[in-house]
């Protein structure tokens, strides 16, 4: 039995029974257990000390905005302030931008409680970053980088940061996940989660590890939830960073498709599991995908051997690859697996993504279909012309659960193309009850598949 669980239980023994008096064997063991508990008091009371002082207090011109149905407290106490790391000797801060919000300048204070103002050198939305820079004609102290890959449930960090004004605030916890996404803070999110006590007000600030390395920049809370803390990893952190300072934006790369979840329904449709890969649902002309031969219908199941199981995991490995790199992709097509080589573009400033709900229980179609005419199209906003139209959806039908509506154009029906009606209802015919109809439907300019179930034909 290890030591100092030992030392608790026979403390918790000595405790429980109102005795104060111990064995010599026992008393010794105890003393052993308690030296070494202060050994790892000290490590972590001298990190610490040693840590703190690249910790800074930001103050912001202006509060920073937020969505109203936010489901996350991402707003400090103090209107506006929040936490940042010095991360060189050049006196450049890393932080949150929603913690400068649109300010061009803010000010800092150290922890000698000395106030310097800093410029706003950058800043990124879409990872929730922004880098300051101090002027000082003295040496600051400094935090570095440490390597965010290598980051494991259940190891030890330390949180520093000024939650509701308390400067310098240190808590201790564990990591309690890796790879958080879906929580609608950023457009490419991929999380670390912490016990370490995180409040408003240490938004911008550090995650240690146990060495005194950067491994995250505290970003976020779980509203009214106890020990739900998020950090954006390190790796991430020190990209946007250097390529701020280098070229005074963040410059990603762009494939050029729209993409969906991969439901049950769709996984047997296209011959994957469910959850494997993402769904290609459009690929725009012209560009990335188009030139490689990257097709609607095709499932990218990894991106230079990486694994991409959600939209937003492709979304964030393409955007690490610089624009100009070719990113080899994994892709399953027909049931086959192959390769292609694929020369990245740079991103544009949105993306597109189809999300739909799952399936639901099997009951009539619920569809009427016309042909498309110019007039529609105008109505309906759609930039393609060739399709069948949805002119009605039937309420609590499994099309209207799947999503569709009105106004919809209807590309493919069971991968082949239906430009109309008639098209339609002879690829229908060939449906046998009880069968699912795979459809690649238009909406304005997007695009995305779905499973539809029907018990008649």
């Amino acid at each position: 039995m290890h030591i100092a669980i030992r030392t608790i239980i026979v403390l918790t023994i000595v405790l429980g029974t109102g005795y104060s008096i111990v064995g010599p064997a026992l008393a010794a063991t105890d003393s052993h257990g308690i030296r070494l508990m202060e050994e790892i008091q000290s490590v972590i009371t001298d990190l610490a000390e040693r840590v703190k002082p690249s910790v800074v207090n930001v103050f912001p011109a202006q509060s920073p905005s937020r969505s109203k149905d936010a489901p996350k407290e991402r707003t400090p106490s103090t209107p506006g302030s929040g936490s940042g790391v010095i991360i060189d000797a050049q006196g450049y801060i890393l932080t949150n931008n929603h913690v400068v919000g649109d300010a061009s300048e803010v000010e800092v204070r150290l922890s000698d409680k000395s106030k310097l103002i800093a410029q706003v050198v950058g800043r990124d939305q879409d990872t929730d970053l922004a880098v300051l820079k101090v002027t000082t004609d003295r040496a600051l102290p400094f935090a570095q980088f440490g390597d965010s890959g290598t980051v494991k449930v259940g190891q030890w960090v330390l949180a520093v940061g000024n939650p509701f004004g308390l400067d310098r605030t240190v808590t201790l916890g564990v990591v309690s996940g890796v790879g958080r996404e879906n929580m609608n803070l950023s457009r490419y999110e991929n999380f670390i989660q912490t016990d370490a006590s995180i409040n408003p007000g240490n938004s911008g600030g550090p995650l240690f590890n146990v060495h005194g390395e950067i491994v995250g920049i505290n970003t976020a809370i779980i509203n009214y939830a106890q020990g739900i803390g998020f950090a954006i990893p390190s790796n991430m952190a020190k990209q946007v960073f250097q390529q701020l300072l280098s070229r005074g934006k963040v410059v990603r790369g762009w494939l050029g498709v729209g993409i969906q979840p991969v439901t049950a329904d769709l996984a047997v449709k296209f011959g994957v599991t469910e959850g494997e890969g993402v769904l290609v649902n459009e690929v725009f002309e012209s560009d990335p995908a188009a030139r490689a031969g990257i097709k609607p219908g095709d499932i990218i199941t990894k991106v230079d051997g990486k694994i991409v199981d959600t939209p937003n995991a492709l979304s964030r490995l393409i955007a690490n690859i610089e624009p100009g790199a070719a990113a080899g992709i994994e892709v399953v097509r027909d049931g086959k697996r192959q390769m292609l080589s694929v020369l990245l573009s740079e991103r544009r400033e949105s993306a597109i993504v189809a999300s739909l709900p799952l399936s639901r229980s099997e009951v009539k179609l619920g569809i009427d279909v016309q042909d498309l005419t110019a007039e529609l199209a105008e109505k309906f906003k759609l930039k393609d012309t060739k399709g069948v139209l949805i002119a009605r959806v039937d309420q609590g039908s499994i099309a209207q659960a799947e999503g569709l509506r009105e106004g919809d154009l209807i590309k493919e029906l069971n991968r082949g193309e239906v430009s109309s009606v008639s098209e339609f209802t002879a690829a229908v015919a060939r449906v046998r009850r009880g069968e699912t109809v795979l459809l690649r439907v238009m909406r304005e300019t997007r695009a995305f598949f779905v499973v539809l179930k029907s018990s008649e034909k």
